[in-house]
């Protein structure tokens, strides 16, 4: 599972999504009854849920399901198990969501839930009693045509594979009703990677438009769980350098490059499934408030919120930032960064790969046949570097960042539909 960040970050995601919706709105001249509709959510479900763990006690913990926003159609978002887990970050990441299924032009809305839990403190027992209690709680709300669930922090595809089992109990078989599957029950070929490759495909892209060339990136890759550690997978087989790397366990710089795959190896076979131990020629050890400056030219936030933020971002050496997480970046860091002119590649483009392949599963469990990987992989391509040019058309337009210009794209096309739909 990807690794759970105990410390709260310093700037809240719902701040931050308050901050870069206002900017984009700002740019389109929006109305405030324009902005009221679309950032209020749908609807917001809070529920309790008891579990018996195995030694006997009994303890209760908080879930939450909010659908954002599903006018152009079922509400999607991920799941995630942490204990930072709150209603603010639940209600962002669901607003977020509607701007990034937007921006790619995939039909869904947005949404997200969560529960407030440490799911390395479960045994895998507890982890599907909770699962599958959660899901019994909210059970109406969901359906392939209603609200489709993904994996997100502290999930996986085997806690989507309870939540088929545990929704099919209730409605009958419906693999549809979320994304991220094993392949054995009707997940995507290439939904894995998926994230990590959209993450990659900007990267490129963004380098390209600095005059870059890929043999002269030296990237760096915060938060080496499934979106960074697939992207630095990615990028390394392309032929850039991987300098850096860190997770929960700290970090590591090698300015010759990391060997990922040695790296990946050694982390696939401990039980903490971190790099904390891991030693190589050249390899050091870097602490969690200094790898912001290592010396790299390319650096990939893929952990959590706030990560760059205020006090760390003047000492960021590099001139391509691509936002791998979800609002990893704050808004006063990434003014000081444009500022620079460091061009900061957003959320909403940069890690769009995992809902734009979540749509191609979702398609193929209702055509019940099943894509070709690289069927899969050059489709997702296209609607990457469709959405980037987009993005990039709209800030060269409005003379504004890539941030905005992704917000100005998703906005237009939400406000779009919802004046289709006659909402005002």
């Amino acid at each position: 599972m990807p690794s759970i960040v105990q410390e709260r970050p310093k700037v809240s995601a719902y701040e931050i999504a308050t901050a870069n919706f206002q900017r984009a709105a700002d740019v389109v001249g929006l109305d405030d009854q324009w902005r009221t509709l679309i950032r209020r959510p749908f609807r917001e479900m809070k529920v309790e849920v008891p579990l018996h763990m195995e030694d006997g006690t009994l303890r209760t913990f908080t879930g939450y399901r909010i659908q954002h926003n599903g006018a152009r159609g079922p509400f999607k978002g991920g799941i995630r198990f942490s204990p930072l887990v709150d209603a603010d970050e639940v209600r962002a990441l669901a607003e977020m969501m509607t701007y990034k299924t937007a921006l790619v032009n995939v039909p869904f809305g947005g949404g997200k839930g969560g529960i407030n839990v440490d799911p390395r403190e479960l045994t895998t027992k507890e982890l599907e009693q909770l699962t599958r209690r959660y899901i019994s709680r909210i059970h109406l709300i969901l359906g392939p045509n209603r609200d489709v669930p993904a994996p997100d922090l502290g999930s996986n595809a085997q806690v989507m594979a309870w939540i088929v089992d545990q929704y099919g109990r209730q409605h009958g078989h419906s693999p549809a009703v979320v994304t991220g599957k094993p392949l054995a029950l009707g997940g995507s070929p290439g939904r894995e990677a998926a994230t990590g490759r959209g993450v990659m495909i900007c990267a490129l892209e963004g380098a390209k438009d600095l005059g870059m060339e890929i043999k002269d990136l030296r990237v760096a890759v915060q938060g080496f769980g499934n979106v960074g550690m697939w992207a630095a997978k990615l990028l390394n087989e392309q032929g850039a350098k991987v300098v850096a790397v860190s997770d929960v366990s700290g970090g590591l710089f090698n300015g010759d490059g990391l060997d990922i795959e040695d790296i990946c190896t050694y982390k696939d076979a401990q039980d903490h499934h971190t790099i904390e131990g891991y030693s190589a020629p050249g390899a050091e050890r870097v602490s969690h408030a200094d790898f912001m400056g290592v010396d790299c030219n390319v650096l990939i936030p893929a952990a959590i919120e706030s990560a760059i933020n205020e006090d760390n971002v003047d000492s960021v050496k590099a001139k391509l930032i691509v936002e791998g997480a979800n609002l990893p970046v704050t808004p006063e860091a990434d003014r000081r960064l444009n500022e620079r002119g460091v061009l900061v590649l957003p959320d909403l483009l940069a890690n769009a790969g995992g809902v734009t392949v979540s749509y191609f599963e979702w398609s193929q469990n209702f055509q019940q046949y099943r894509w070709e990987e690289d069927d899969v992989n050059s489709r997702l391509e296209t609607i990457m570097l469709r959405a980037y040019r987009a993005v990039r058309d709209r800030a060269q337009h409005y003379n504004v960042t890539m941030r905005e210009g992704a917000f100005v794209v998703a906005v237009e096309r939400v406000v779009e539909v919802e004046k289709l739909r006659g909402k005002l």
